[in-house]
């Protein structure tokens, strides 16, 4: 559900020729309930954020080296999906998990763009 101008200025970073712009602009518009319909049906049902638990393991010492420390993180994170809860177990060291958050962080800066909130503006 996106206007006329919203829709021009999507249209206007993928380079066509004015003339272009305008007859795609006149088929959303002629077609725009349908395309909704259709792109509602379509959607993938993916599972939401319940809860998330975590642990943090240190492995101190073995039979075999007395002084050593390897550390591991377990997480138990809950879903939702179609009123069901499933829960995935994932565990990783936390070289890993730095590296994971920064790229999430990352990903969550280049949402902030322009570029990307015109998308995701227009995907609503």
């Amino acid at each position: 559900q996106i206007s006329e101008v919203d829709f021009q200025d999507s249209i206007n970073v993928l380079g066509f020729s004015d003339e272009l712009n305008k007859s795609l602009l006149q088929l959303y518009l002629d077609n725009r309930k349908e395309i909704r319909s259709i792109l509602g049906e379509l959607a993938p049902r993916l599972p939401s954020y319940h809860s998330l638990e975590w642990r943090l393991d240190v492995q101190l010492a073995s039979r075999s080296l007395r002084q050593q420390i390897k550390p591991a993180v377990t997480m138990k994170l809950h879903l939702n999906q179609n009123e069901d809860q499933t829960a995935q177990v994932l565990q990783t060291d936390p070289a890993t998990l730095l590296h994971l958050i920064q790229q999430l962080e990352q990903a969550l800066g280049e949402m902030k763009m322009n570029h990307c909130r015109r998308i995701v503006r227009n995907m609503k």
